[in-house]
């Protein structure tokens, strides 16, 4: 190879070199940066890591229970016939409203209503031969001066007289019975309520008692029922002696919620405690009644209630995302001095709008509600306090604004 061809191919050769050394500078510039990053990563990483804290609080509670109920209406009447017959009419539109009194059924009346003819003509004759027996009497005595009759037919006087008096009462009894069981072929509505339907048709028969017709429950006001534990017992009975003002039967003020509502927002009232704890459960059954006119509440239906106390007392709240469980216990996480975490274990009680009363801490201490992942016991942390509202609950901090573009 000639010197003119190697010049040339050296000539060639050369761009491709150039390009050659800029991509490498270029991978190296790459690689210092993300080095220089890995290491700022790694800087941070090895800090304290960031979380969340907000201060414990004390305010005044209001002392409640919660429980489940069943609702069941005061007063639940199965309708059934009190004398045979055929049914002749049904008076009522199922599951209506009706009233104390109102017609619901009516038995074939006539049966009856020859009964009491019957039984009035044999009043009649009852009353017409004690007349008889009277005047009969009234007569031997006269004679008896004179010795016109026996001492014997007197005293058979004297009976006769004594036994068609009682012929009267006995028959004056009948005649009520038959009056009764003609009124009873018209059934009515005892108590005021909303019907169930109507389990007999026109042109059966029923007999006395059975079957049942219908059912009729009182709609103006609601029961729930509800067992509370032996300790809530104790709780409210020590209260209401103390009190003086709240009775053990009644006078505490019952919230109730239905399914498909938030909170409690329907307010009765105690009025019923039992006498006796349930061995087996080692509860009591306790009562609470509602106003119902609106007809909202529903026999048969789970609520939940809500046993308001007697007072209030200072109570010592957190948030209920800052309790986390270790193992059996409850512990909250407290940055102490020198922003180290301290585990403490806490006693968790009522949940009040987000913050759990608790004992175990102190007003004021620090607790981790935010982050509770990157803290661990005795380490330290970079505690990022957050607000809180009118009512303790710590309020979240803002995300940091996006980074803005070049």
């Amino acid at each position: 190879m000639t010197d003119k061809k190697r010049f040339q191919d050296k000539k060639n050769n050369m761009p491709q070199a150039g390009l050659l050394s800029l991509s490498l500078l270029s991978t190296a510039a790459l690689l210092a940066a993300c080095g220089q990053q890995a290491d700022q990563q790694h800087m941070h990483a090895g800090g304290p890591p960031p979380v969340s804290v907000a201060p414990v609080v004390q305010r005044d509670v209001q002392e409640f229970d919660e429980f489940t109920a069943r609702l069941e209406a005061p007063d639940t009447v199965e309708i059934r016939a009190r004398v045979a017959g055929t049914l002749d009419k049904v008076h009522f539109k199922e599951g209506q409203l009706v009233k104390k009194g109102d017609p619901l059924f009516t038995i074939d009346p006539r049966p009856f209503a020859a009964e009491v003819a019957r039984a009035e003509a044999q009043a009649v004759a009852a009353r017409t031969q004690a007349e008889l027996s009277a005047s009969e009497l009234a007569r031997a005595q006269k004679l008896v001066p004179i010795q016109g009759v026996s001492q014997q037919e007197i005293d058979q006087l004297r009976a006769g007289a004594r036994n068609a008096e009682a012929n009267i009462r006995a028959a004056e009894a009948a005649l009520t019975q038959a009056k009764l069981n003609l009124e009873f072929t018209r059934i009515t509505a005892p108590v005021s309520g909303r019907s169930s339907r109507a389990n007999v048709t026109p042109g059966n028969l029923v007999g006395v008692g059975d079957p049942v017709l219908t059912t009729v429950v009182s709609s103006d006001k609601v029961y729930a029922y509800f067992d509370a534990s032996e300790a809530t017992y104790l709780k409210h009975a020590r209260a209401a002696r103390n009190g003086g003002a709240q009775s053990r039967s009644g006078g505490n003020k019952v919230l109730l919620g239905l399914g498909n509502e938030e909170g409690y927002p329907h307010e009765g009232q105690m009025d019923f405690v039992d006498n006796r704890l349930n061995p087996a459960t080692a509860s009591i059954r306790g009562r609470a009644v509602f106003d119902n006119k609106s007809g909202l509440f529903t026999p048969g239906l789970f609520a939940r209630i809500k046993l308001v106390g007697n007072g209030s007392n200072a109570a010592v709240l957190v948030a209920e995302r800052a309790i986390s469980t270790d193992q059996t216990r409850k512990i909250v996480l407290v940055v102490g001095k020198d922003n180290i975490v301290q585990p403490r274990e806490v006693k968790p009680g009522l949940l009040l709008d987000g913050m759990r009363v608790v004992e175990g801490v102190k007003p004021g201490e620090l607790v981790i509600v935010d982050g509770l992942l990157r803290a661990f016991p005795g380490a330290p942390v970079t505690p990022q306090l957050l607000k809180v509202d009118a009512k303790g609950m710590p309020i979240p901090a803002a995300p940091p604004a996006p980074a803005a573009s070049k």
